[in-house]
């Protein structure tokens, strides 16, 4: 019983740490962007790109692995043939791209921000980063209270 008792508290240390919660809204976040992306393939970008190529509609082209032929993939799928359905593979491997190409502005965004952070610090500032361990100190620290390294000796002017 004790033994419960201790898990059920780790686990509810761990559920409410702010990562945790910051994880769980970016799942949340992560699929509705997924819903705006299948739209945009599926219904903005594949008709015009379908109309281009001979009407062509993308989430209906398939291999049908049987002998039997059939009018569309529904009928296939209907009928419970064998297909492979490349048509879909396609729309969602644009869909792949155009998440790929969206996470990666945001992360080239937010780190050219950092960048920024970084070349531009405040002149009143009271911290500076360590230089062995990277966290946030005070200017006047002689010993990182992190990873207690030793630090250069702050300018008497400050």
């Amino acid at each position: 019983m004790r033994l419960l008792k201790n898990i059920f508290q780790e686990f509810k240390t761990f559920a409410i740490k702010g990562s945790v919660i910051d994880l769980s809204v970016g799942i949340i976040i992560g699929a509705a962007f997924n819903q705006i992306v299948n739209s945009l393939v599926n219904d903005i970008l594949m008709p015009p790109i379908g109309l281009v190529l001979g009407r062509v509609d993308f989430s209906e082209l398939y291999l049908n692995l049987g002998e039997e032929t059939f009018e569309s993939l529904s009928a296939a799928k209907t009928a419970g043939a064998a297909t492979i359905n490349y048509g879909i593979f396609i729309n969602n491997f644009i869909g792949f791209l155009i998440t790929a190409v969206a996470v990666f502005l945001l992360v080239k965004s937010i780190n050219s921000l950092r960048k920024k952070e970084e070349k531009n610090p405040t002149s009143s500032s009271t911290t500076k980063s360590c230089s062995y361990c990277f966290n946030l100190i005070n200017v006047k620290a002689t010993r990182c209270p992190f990873c207690t390294s030793a630090l250069e000796i702050p300018d008497k002017k400050q």
